[in-house]
This record gives C-alpha cells, sequence and structure tokens, in this order.
C-alpha cells in the first residue's frame, strides 16, 4: 500500500490573487456624469470586448439553412429542428417552437431560449421530456422555459451551443447519462484559447447567427426580438444583449453577479465563463451596463450557491451598477430585478408580467 505524507499546511496563491484583483481590476468602468459620455462609453466597451472574446477571429459564412424535422406535439406547438451554418463548415441545429394557432394581428414575436449546463442543449429548453434524466433536469431547474414561452404565444429557438447535445467535441460523444446532458467547454476553451478565441466568444456569435436567421423569415417581427437564458444561457443572454443591440429584451437568470466573489473564490465553475484579462477592464455589471437603455429582467435566487459567500449583496452590487447606466439614460423602468427565495433555477411567475409590459405589445 502506497504511503502519503500529511500536509499540514498549504502553501496556496488564492490570497494573492484576490490582492491582484483588487489592485488591477475594472479600470475600464464608466466614470463619466452625461448621457452622450455613456453612449460613447458603451460604444468602447463592445468594441474591447468583442476583441477580448475573439469575435474579430469569427469567420462570416452562408447560413445555409435546413429544415430537419417538422412535428406538431400534443399540446398545440409546432417543432421543427434546423440547421444552420455559422462559420465555415460549422453548423448549428436548434429547434424553433411555434403555437399552431396563427397570430391574430401583426407579426410572431421571436424570443432565443439559450441552454444552460446539464441541458442536453435545446433538449431540456424545448420541453423535450420523454428522455428521463432530460425530465428530471426539466423539473430540478424548471427548465423548460423555451416551451413555457411558446405556450404564450412566442416563436422560440432553442440552439445546441457549441460543445452541447449534437454539438459536444469527441470527449463527450458516447451515450451515457453524464455525456448526454454535459458539455465540452473545457475542451473547447482549450482548444480556443491559444487562438484568441474563447467559448463565450464563440457562443456569442452563434446566437448572432440564430439572429441573422430571424431577420430571413418573413411573418416574423425582426424589430423586437428577445433573448432569455438560465444560468450558462443567463451568461450567453448577458453578452449577447450587451453587444447585439439588435436583442431588443433579455431576461438573464442565475447569473449576474460580481467576478471576484462568483469566479475568482469559487474557481471551479465552468471553463466557458473565463475570458482572459477580461477582469482588468470590467465587472460583470459594466458588461450589463450595455444593454441600457433596453428592457431587461435579471432573476436571482437568495440562496444561489453561484452569488458567493456574501449571497445575494453580491448580485445586487453588480446589478446598481447597470441601474446606474438606466438612471442616466432616464429608463430606470426598463431594468427588473426579482429576487426569489430558492436556489439556482429558472422562476416563471413575473415572465409573462414582465413581457405583457414591452413597449411593442401596447
Amino acid at each position: 500500500m502506497e504511503n502519503l505524507l500529511h500536509i499540514n499546511e498549504y502553501y496556496t496563491c488564492l490570497e494573492h490573487l484576490l490582492k491582484v484583483y483588487d489592485k488591477h481590476s475594472r479600470k475600464n468602468k464608466f466614470t463619466g456624469e452625461t448621457q452622450e459620455a455613456l453612449i460613447k462609453w458603451q460604444q468602447e466597451m463592445r468594441e474591447l470586448l468583442r476583441g477580448l472574446i475573439g469575435l474579430d477571429m469569427m469567420e462570416e459564412c452562408e447560413l445555409q439553412p435546413k429544415q430537419i424535422e417538422h412535428k406538431v406535439l400534443p399540446n398545440g406547438i409546432i417543432r421543427e429542428k434546423i440547421v444552420i451554418q455559422v462559420e465555415p463548415e460549422v453548423f448549428m441545429p436548434f429547434y424553433v417552437l411555434s403555437p399552431i394557432e396563427p397570430v391574430k394581428q401583426g407579426k410572431r414575436q421571436c424570443v432565443i431560449a439559450a441552454p444552460g449546463h446539464m441541458s442536453a442543449g435545446k433538449l431540456a429548453v424545448a420541453g423535450v421530456d420523454e428522455i428521463n434524466c432530460v425530465k428530471e433536469k426539466i423539473e430540478y431547474f424548471n427548465y423548460d422555459y423555451g416551451m413555457q414561452l411558446a405556450l404564450l404565444g412566442y416563436t422560440v429557438l432553442c440552439p445546441d451551443i457549441r460543445g452541447f447535445g449534437e454539438r459536444r467535441e469527441a470527449a463527450l460523444q458516447k451515450d451515457d447519462e453524464n455525456a448526454f446532458l454535459g458539455s465540452t467547454c473545457f475542451q473547447l476553451e482549450h482548444m480556443a484559447i491559444p487562438l484568441g478565441q474563447t467559448v463565450v466568444g464563440m457562443l456569442t456569435w452563434d446566437l448572432m447567427r440564430l439572429i441573422d436567421y430571424i431577420e430571413t423569415k418573413e411573418g416574423w417581427n425582426v424589430e423586437h426580438i428577445g433573448c432569455v437564458g438560465f444560468s450558462g444561457g443567463g451568461m450567453q443572454t448577458l453578452w449577447l444583449s450587451a453587444l447585439d443591440e439588435r436583442i431588443q429584451y433579455s431576461i438573464i437568470s442565475g447569473y449576474m453577479y460580481g467576478y471576484k466573489d462568483s469566479l475568482l473564490k469559487l474557481n471551479g465553475n465552468c471553463s466557458c465563463n473565463y475570458v482572459p484579462h477580461l477582469w482588468k477592464h470590467v465587472d460583470m455589471g459594466d458588461i450589463g451596463a450595455l444593454i441600457a437603455p433596453r428592457p431587461v429582467m435579471i432573476q436571482s435566487g437568495r440562496v444561489d450557491h453561484l452569488n458567493g459567500e456574501r449571497g445575494v449583496i453580491n448580485v445586487i452590487e453588480q446589478v446598481e451598477i447597470m441601474k446606474e447606466a438606466y438612471k442616466l439614460l432616464g429608463a430606470e423602468m426598463k431594468i427588473h430585478h426579482a429576487i426569489y427565495e430558492g436556489g439556482h433555477k429558472w422562476y416563471s411567475q413575473d415572465v409573462e408580467g414582465f413581457l405583457g409590459k414591452l413597449e411593442y405589445k401596447k
């Protein structure tokens, strides 16, 4: 039997890195006092962040949409499976959920519903509950928010983002339950970083291509495209809404907190969260401030473990950064922070009310 040496004291570097964070972080926070200064800062930050996450490395191509599946579900929702090309020879399958009933007036409102981790990609978000392990995640996280929105009358696009579902890299291309539900963000990040790319950049790019697809569809309202997502889907919603002004409203669930507490101290989070040099420039609330003045709902569970050791205070601090931008633009009523007495999950109860108050509904 191998003998191990018990170590009484470990010589770690976390405390040092926390001091480095305090010394060097958030150098590009907004410090102006006028609307003009804020708008200029937003423009500059979008360019900076696009470079940091590697969007300048992404390659344009034709979408080449192809329909793979068309089903009418028992609940009156039509589910189509479409595949588009997002970069040359890089393809993204997604579900389109649409009510079978035609729109009474105007055009169909469209929402992108981005999946988070342990969702089997598009499956949980689209409510594909005939698969037992997916059904369990739907019930645990209230994960079928794409289907929930379709039942409210929206056309909802539920993608397999890179590393998820049918887009898993070789390491998880197997049929065991953990692989089926999981993602290959770890492998993608290791592939991307040396090339000047990041997983969050790839995901943001692919959702931008999904907006490009929406813009090709007749009868869809391309002026009021929304994006919603929980956990890792909240991360994608944050970045997409911040960097692409074609997104007109957002719901960010389970993903708004300070980087220091939730990604430096809690340093075991998925690789897709991490962007080289990001923390030197901004905190998460600064990214959120790029969404202003467009409507946004932020959902937080009071006991969500990802909030970090200070709990929901860590979230409120970042939301306050966002609120300052909304206030300066005279849009205080367009940001809503809902705190729920629960943990890490999607909360449905205020969604319909938030969506019903949007300007295009009036």
